[in-house]
């Protein structure tokens, strides 16, 4: 028997002005970024680090999130369809982006400006930028919300949504929620793990945290989410399962080898 549940009818788009368009997804994307800056430039001065190491950080940053999302979706997703649409690859506005992908894309930019600006392991970078990034993650699933998109099967439970703007008529789990309330609870915990203990000293130990954190809420968070490719049907586990697992482990290892802390006398 159904229970109460909400019907979701917020339409993605704010306002528009001719061909320009302003959606929740974008502001919220922007605003993540906004304060995810100014985060980094507060654990930046508190330690004092060059700020003009922030400003490549961004950059690497924002760019390697879009263009890793967005291969991350073309290969682990639609290939058979990009493949004969090579074209379409580079339209972004058209949609299509992948978590996973934008997490490789990450790691491999910070490799990167790890040996051509700090000249530090990239893992002592990953340790502070992923705080804002899990705020960032926070909001970025809000704007999946707004858009009515990756949500699970239908519920009885009494938070259910009805997708109606997707022509739905019964409840679903409203998985973006779950995955944001995970996300918002890493960023409390990393952040905490920052400034209130010496865990920035124990190189890898607050990235590994993160990691298991993440992916493995996103793991079993998909056992109620409805799959996002019909190939996915097939699979004993789907895609984003799949694909969470080695950073589950990763972040395993990372903790267990996190360097111990010898007090100084």
């Amino acid at each position: 028997m159904l229970l109460n549940f909400i019907t979701w009818t917020v339409d993605p788009e704010i306002f528009s002005f001719g061909p320009i368009s302003v959606r929740y997804y974008g502001l919220f994307f922007a605003i993540s970024f906004m304060l995810g800056y100014n985060l980094l430039e507060r654990m930046f001065k508190s330690e004092k680090i060059p700020l003009p190491w922030l400003e490549k950080l961004f950059m690497y940053v924002v760019i390697a999130t879009i263009v890793g999302a967005r291969l991350g979706h073309v290969f682990f997703y639609d290939w058979a369809y990009y493949s004969q649409n090579i074209g379409e690859i580079l339209m972004v506005w058209h949609g299509g982006l992948a978590s996973h992908g934008g997490a490789i894309g990450i790691i491999l930019a910070i490799i990167i400006y790890s040996k051509k600006v700090t000249k530090k392991s990239p893992l002592w970078t990953l340790d502070r930028l992923i705080v804002p990034i899990a705020l960032a993650s926070f909001f970025i699933r809000m704007g999946n919300l707004m858009n009515s998109e990756i949500y699970g099967h239908v519920t009885e439970l009494p938070w259910g949504i009805i997708f109606a703007n997707n022509g739905e008529d019964m409840p679903k789990h409203p998985t973006q929620i779950y995955e944001a309330l995970a996300y918002l609870t890493l960023f409390g915990l990393t952040l905490w793990m920052y400034w209130k203990t010496r865990a920035k000293e124990r190189t890898g130990l607050i990235f590994g945290t993160f990691l298991i954190g993440c992916f493995a809420a996103r793991f079993f968070i998909e056992f109620v989410k409805e799959d996002q490719k019909a190939f996915e049907a097939d699979m004993m586990l789907n895609m984003g399962q799949w694909l969470s697992i080695p950073f589950v482990l990763a972040g395993i290892y990372l903790v267990a080898k996190a360097p111990k802390l010898i007090d100084k006398k």
